[in-house]
């Protein structure tokens, strides 16, 4: 049989921290687009079923109008689909499963899809899944533990599909990004598992695609929803999986995405840097608009026309882009005919005393030269922005 596999799809997710509310909605749209991919793959590659391993919705408290959207494109895929609660969309009271608006709506637009709510094994005539539901955002007990005995396993020789949400391993490799979400500890044993007995398990909850064990995997969310977390970090994709009982699974990945999340560093060394980060933004933008996110640090020094220079070339990015998360730790270096022209410019007089106050205490407090280095960077590119 043949099998998609899918999960942290999170819709409704606000994307609050990207400034622009236009952006934020063309973000949010990519998310549901996403889901017309997975349904066209899902045809091309004749899929018998589709995973859905938790996650589906961002919150209990999605609204009515993303909830009907869809369930309005999943009903239009061509094959059943099971989903379980995750930690954002976990199936304990009021949650957005057992809502009667909920239930409504997938009544009407997506009969196809199956809400699995309960830990217990469901036979079709393809293969049996055991799905591992959460009922709270945070489970103190591995949702897992009732398939440790090899007797749950009992009775069939179908394919057995596991479909779990939560950790394996610890994927954080040091200190989070203050903007990521804290995610709620939901650790599966994998260790404890009887995998002789399993064909695949289909995991949720890791954003990126990841192969935790010969027949266990993380498809990732279908359409990135942040900054890569380290190299190998891979997103905006599904699995399509072939499994047989008792052969190891063949699992490929295919791309569902629309958007790219870049993440950046650079490092000034003089003011000709700043022209090869300029020939790295065309290379990897190009002249494509509104479908890139991207996170620059930015170190070293530039001098005050460079400055200049680089807040044309920002500007520029976040006109373009989706999004520009800039961590700017770039000191002044400026040139003596640089600071002169700026401290003696006659042209801005009450300008060109505060730079020369700024100048002097920079090089009379030694332990405060960042902060007016900083203040005079500011100043500059305040005064070219009045000129």
């Amino acid at each position: 049989m043949k099998l998609l596999h899918t999960a942290d799809w999170q819709l409704g997710k606000p994307f609050a921290s990207i400034d622009d509310v236009d952006n934020q909605a063309l973000v949010r749209k990519a998310r549901m687009d996403a889901l017309q991919a997975i349904g066209e793959l899902a045809r091309s590659e004749a899929v018998d079923v589709i995973l859905v391993a938790g996650d589906l919705f961002d919150s209990p408290s999605t609204k009515a109008s993303v909830v009907s959207a869809a369930l309005g494109e999943i009903g239009k895929w061509p094959c059943p689909v099971y989903v379980i609660p995750g930690n954002h969309d976990h199936g304990g009271p009021g949650s957005i499963w057992t809502q009667p608006f909920f239930q409504q709506e997938r009544e009407q637009l997506a009969p196809n899809l199956v809400p699995c709510l309960e830990a217990k094994a469901l036979i079709t005539e393809q293969f049996v899944l055991y799905p591992c539901p959460l009922l709270r955002r945070a489970e103190k007990a591995d949702t897992t533990t009732w398939l440790r005995d090899p007797g749950a396993f009992a009775g069939t020789e179908l394919p057995r599909i596991v479909l779990a949400h939560g950790s394996v391993i610890d994927f954080s490799g040091g200190p989070e990004d203050p903007e990521d979400e804290t995610e709620a500890s939901n650790h599966i044993a994998l260790d404890r598992l009887p995998m002789e007995e399993i064909d695949y398990l289909a995991l949720g909850d890791w954003h990126g695609r990841k192969e935790v064990g010969t027949k266990a995997w993380y498809p990732g969310t279908p359409e990135y929803d942040r900054f890569p977390k380290g190299e190998g970090y891979t997103a905006g994709q599904v699995l399509i999986v072939k499994v047989e009982r008792g052969k190891n699974p063949t699992v490929t990945a295919q791309r569902t995405g629309q958007l790219s999340w870049h993440a950046h560093e650079w490092e000034f060394h003089d003011d000709r840097d700043l022209e090869r980060l300029s020939q790295w933004v065309q290379e990897t933008f190009g002249t494509r608009t509104q479908q890139d996110l991207l996170k620059l640090r930015l170190g070293g020094a530039l001098g005050l026309e460079a400055t200049r220079r680089l807040e044309e070339l920002l500007e520029q990015l976040r006109a373009r882009l989706l999004r520009v998360k800039l961590i700017q730790d770039t000191d002044l270096a400026p040139t003596e005919e640089e600071l002169t022209a700026f401290v003696e410019d006659s042209a801005n007089p009450l300008i060109a005393r505060v730079a020369r106050s700024l100048a002097t205490h920079a090089r009379e407090h030694p332990e405060e030269a960042g902060r007016a280095r900083l203040a005079l960077r500011e100043l500059y590119l305040v005064r070219n922005r009045l000129s």
